[in-house]
């Protein structure tokens, strides 16, 4: 569920950087006044306003909804991650477990040692 909702998530702010990329500034509206090249886009000489701007709201709306259902997931307590960081309590089990060289048999070897210097 928590996968689709950020797939969702991640689709819905794609769209929302195309959309608000396609979008015109508010000045732009005067140039199809004197004849200029924005008269003659997909939208029409009126512009994309209102189609835009209500598909951007929605958007939006969709952005927003999907933020909230992902950190209601992701602050649910008491629910061990399936894969990623482990718990802290697991990394200390981890970290108290013996190791093959804390053995006492393992001090005890006849290796070379290298003299210190004193200088």
């Amino acid at each position: 569920m928590q996968v689709a909702i950020l797939m969702v998530h991640v689709v819905i702010a794609v769209a929302l950087v195309v959309l608000i990329l396609l979008q015109q500034g508010k000045g732009a509206e005067a140039g199809a006044a004197f004849g200029g090249g924005a008269s003659q886009t997909v939208f029409g000489s009126r512009g994309s306003g209102n189609f835009l701007s209500r598909t951007t709201g929605v958007l939006a709306a969709g952005f927003f909804v999907t933020s909230m259902a992902l950190a209601y997931f992701a602050t649910q307590a008491g629910q061990a991650p399936e894969a990623g960081i482990p718990d802290a309590q697991m990394i200390e089990q981890q970290r108290n477990t013996p190791m093959l060289d804390d053995t006492p048999a393992s001090m005890d070897n006849n290796a070379p040692v290298l003299e210190e210097s004193s200088e």
